[in-house]
């Protein structure tokens, strides 16, 4: 696949890895929970991840960080819309709204945003793949073990890579089965979403894996815990080692990287892709 077409007929060209900025317009994120909840200072922070090379914002007004509460729909909603609203009015960059309710994602896509990004790969709210299919927007399903409440409660698996893929197939096709074209379907293995250190680990090494089932892999690394426990860092000092696994994905195929650090990581994206095309 070489593009994403976005419902407001903009085409994403896919022949280089793509920077999503994250966004995070919660109180209780792992990275950056409270930083941006005023809607001017979430707008000013798009506009810097814009000038800063970022390709799509992701925006999300509930936390997925291990052990997070549910956050109500009006309050998900009173979070994200404005800032939607405001950000697509003063940036052509393309937004992503991260939640997995529906009501949530059409207000959203009316709003000005143009991908879904569901943690949950349609699973938590039976209508959210209509939304996505009436809008024809691009949706990244993504492999997640519970739910950010109990998730990461001894996460166990005999074959990671095996259970991932196979989870990935299994939305994919279901997405496809409920009118969702396979061109606007993204997959993401959910790094730190119900996994251990090993497993992250594992499904970066055999990325290549997951790129084989045929559309554009996202993956979301930035500052997580894996990364902590491997180099015995606090969250504000991973991100060499989280730039370290956006060139292992680069080189394994991924197109899309979700990151907060947006500056740094196109300039190492780029590095690297200039080696692996010579």
């Amino acid at each position: 696949m070489s593009e994403l077409l976005l419902p407001d007929g903009r085409k994403l060209p896919l022949d280089r890895a793509l920077i999503m900025g994250v966004l995070n317009v919660t109180p209780d994120s792992f990275s950056d929970g409270g930083l941006f909840l005023r809607t001017e200072d979430a707008v000013r922070r798009a506009e810097e991840m814009a000038q800063e090379g970022a390709d799509i914002i992701d925006i999300g007004g509930e936390s997925s960080r291990p052990g997070a509460e549910p956050v109500p729909l009006e309050e998900e909603l009173r979070r994200v819309i404005p800032v939607v609203r405001e950000v697509a009015q003063r940036l052509s960059v393309p937004i992503s709204v991260d939640t997995y309710k529906a009501e949530v994602a059409r207000r959203a896509l009316e709003e000005g945003a143009s991908i879904v990004n569901d943690i949950s790969a349609l699973r938590f709210d039976p209508d959210m793949a209509e939304v996505v299919a009436r809008r024809r927007a691009p949706v990244v399903l993504m492999h997640m073990k519970g739910t950010p409440r109990d998730m990461q409660r001894n996460p166990y698996y005999e074959d990671v890579l095996g259970e991932v893929e196979g989870f990935l197939k299994e939305r994919k096709e279901a997405a496809v089965g409920m009118g969702i074209p396979e061109e606007n379907i993204i997959l993401d293995p959910g790094i730190g979403f119900g996994k251990r250190v090993q497993d992250n680990l594992q499904l970066l090494k055999n990325l290549d894996r997951l790129v084989a089932l045929g559309s554009p892999v996202l993956v979301g690394t930035s500052r997580k815990s894996f990364i902590g426990a491997v180099l015995d860092l606090p969250v504000e000092e991973r991100l060499e080692g989280t730039l370290a696994t956006l060139v292992l994905a680069v080189a394994k195929g991924a197109k899309i990287l979700r990151v907060h650090d947006v500056r740094p990581a196109v300039r190492v994206v780029r590095m690297a892709e200039a080696v692996l095309r010579a």
